[in-house]
């Protein structure tokens, strides 16, 4: 199974698993990331982009994954995103690096068709 098919599915299950026990809280919760990444001031591709940054720098393995997913629905470029990973490396620091290596392994396997 691919890695990118891997990851949608389990996301998918797991998500699936928490609206199931209907929990309030969690529903807002995960609706306002839903809403707070829709075209407004910024056009959504800006926000996927900043959300892809602070996800590098938060070193968040799943988040990065998520908007770098996003990022290649929306049209994104191998140099936009590349010019992102700059910016987390400034931001974040040194220990940005590991997760720019696996951020460029998962780019790639969007580029190969998952």
């Amino acid at each position: 199974m691919s890695v990118v098919k891997e990851f949608n599915d389990y996301r998918a299950m797991m998500n699936e698993k928490i609206f199931a026990q209907d929990n309030k809280v969690l529903k807002r919760f995960f609706n306002l990331d839903t809403n707070a990444y829709q075209d407004g001031a910024l056009d959504t591709k800006t926000k996927e982009l900043l959300g892809l940054v602070a996800s590098m720098v938060l070193r968040c393995d799943d988040c990065i994954r998520y908007h770098l997913g996003t990022c290649f629905e929306l049209g994104i470029t191998r140099n936009q995103v590349f010019e992102v990973f700059a910016i987390a490396n400034l931001v974040g620091g040194s220990i940005c690096i590991p997760h720019t290596r696996r951020a460029l392994e998962y780019w790639e396997a969007l580029e190969a068709g998952g």
